[in-house]
């Protein structure tokens, strides 16, 4: 399990645009923010305490924001009149915790003001979260510039009934290599899942009839129970 996080913060930290990625370094606020990443850290461990599904919600967050444009923040951008912005493509409406991120930024401000971006927040606390779950705990590079673009058009994430085909098309636009989809779309398995997203596999897979015969029995037994009793939201629990 550990192996698993620590490969997806690693790929996620790939996804960057290539104008930013040189300026990146290790302790990047060392001088002009030195409490920057304890802050960042006191914020979601606080919130860990309370709801231990922040680290699957940050992790979300942190890999449909890097997907798009880079990792630049551009999912915490509000819609306008003139502009859906990220947050309203239907693969992030149900994406949460943008609250924890206000709150660490509104933290930074007061301690430096318009020295922290957003994108390194994001970045940030996703680590700290992936820590805090049991994964380990690395240096980040910081210095990140936030975008000025947010576009509900250009998301375009594999979803739940995308083709092992066209996921791999979706990662190598990307430069990402079908081990790194298996890290990130792996990364799927901390949280919760909705019941909708793979129910047809469980009892009439493809029109067939009968359950998916490429899944484990005994899996696609306790998935039907599980969402026979709840058939919003189940939680998956990784055994490390």
């Amino acid at each position: 399990m550990k192996y698993i996080q620590f490969n997806i913060l690693f790929v996620l930290a790939l996804i960057t645009l290539p104008s930013t990625l040189a300026k990146l370094r290790v302790g990047f606020y060392r001088r002009s923010c030195p409490e920057a990443e304890s802050i960042v850290q006191q914020a979601v461990q606080k919130r860990f305490a309370a709801d231990k599904s922040v680290t699957a919600a940050l992790l979300r967050m942190h890999f449909h924001d890097c997907f798009v444009r880079g990792c630049d923040a551009s999912i915490l951008i509000d819609s306008t009149d003139d502009n859906q912005a990220e947050k309203a493509a239907g693969p992030n409406l149900t994406v949460r915790e943008y609250s924890l991120i206000d709150q660490i930024k509104s933290m930074l401000e007061a301690a430096c003001p318009q020295t922290v971006s957003c994108a390194d927040i994001v970045t940030l606390a996703t680590r700290d979260a992936v820590s805090l779950a049991g994964g380990p705990k690395y240096n980040v590079l910081t210095g990140r510039h936030d975008g000025l673009v947010s576009s509900a058009s250009e998301v375009n994430l594999p979803g739940p009934a995308s083709t092992v085909s066209e996921a791999r098309q979706a990662f190598s636009a990307r430069g990402l290599t079908i081990n790194d989809m298996v890290v990130l779309l792996g990364g799927h398995t901390l949280g919760v899942s909705h019941c909708s997203f793979f129910k047809d596999r469980l009892s009439n897979f493809q029109g067939t009839g009968v359950p998916d015969s490429t899944m484990d029995q005994e899996l696609v037994t306790n998935l039907k129970g599980m969402c026979g009793s709840n058939p919003n939201i189940i939680w998956i629990r990784l055994h490390s």
